[in-house]
């Protein structure tokens, strides 16, 4: 009997001693899955006619690179890896929509041309970008403008239903009652 309860017992420190060990683990799994602050929106998908307008209207080609702020589930950049060629970067700081975005590029067979990031859009290096895709909030794009408008002359940039304030655009559509807007950065 005595055999018996320190086999019990030592069985028992060992799993104690392994859960506690794989705590760390799971807690720092569960930390990484979660933003690193809440979205400043929620996520509501851009229809796909608004999306092919909005990558119509910015003249979207194989040579570009789309940055997709606030990317959602990645249809901007999976459309136009689709249709043009494009490369593109899908930010999103929820990592919900990050794996999601991940799944739909799987399926679109376009991984080797798009790639999503769990970040804040506001701490990110955007010079590598030709065409800036957006559909945040008005707030959102005044305070993103400052950082667009230092980007290389000739970047476009392109908003499903938002404009950005003074900064008058070059264009505007109506897509079934939606508005997109579009700018190029100019010279410096």
């Amino acid at each position: 009997m005595r055999i018996a309860r320190r086999s019990w017992t030592a069985a028992l420190l060992g799993f104690v001693l392994l859960t506690h060990a794989a705590m760390p683990s799971a807690q720092s799994a569960e930390t990484a899955s979660r933003p690193a602050r809440a979205p400043d929106v929620i996520f509501v998908p851009t229809p796909q006619n608004v999306v092919d307008a909005m990558l119509d209207v910015a003249k979207v080609g194989p040579k570009d690179v789309l940055y997709d702020l606030g990317s959602g589930d990645g249809r901007i950049p999976i459309t136009a890896a689709k249709r043009f060629g494009t490369r593109g970067v899908g930010i999103d700081i929820d990592p919900q929509r990050i794996q999601e975005a991940r799944a739909n590029a799987q399926k679109a067979g376009v991984t080797d041309k798009v790639r999503f990031e769990q970040a804040d859009l506001f701490q990110q290096d955007l010079s590598q970008a030709t065409v800036i895709s957006l559909y945040l909030l008005p707030s959102l794009n005044l305070k993103l403008k400052p950082m667009l408008l230092k980007l290389k002359p000739g970047t476009r940039i392109v908003s499903h239903a938002f404009d950005m304030g003074d900064w008058a655009p070059e264009k505007t559509l109506t897509v079934d009652g939606r508005m997109i807007y579009f700018w190029t950065v100019p010279g410096h």
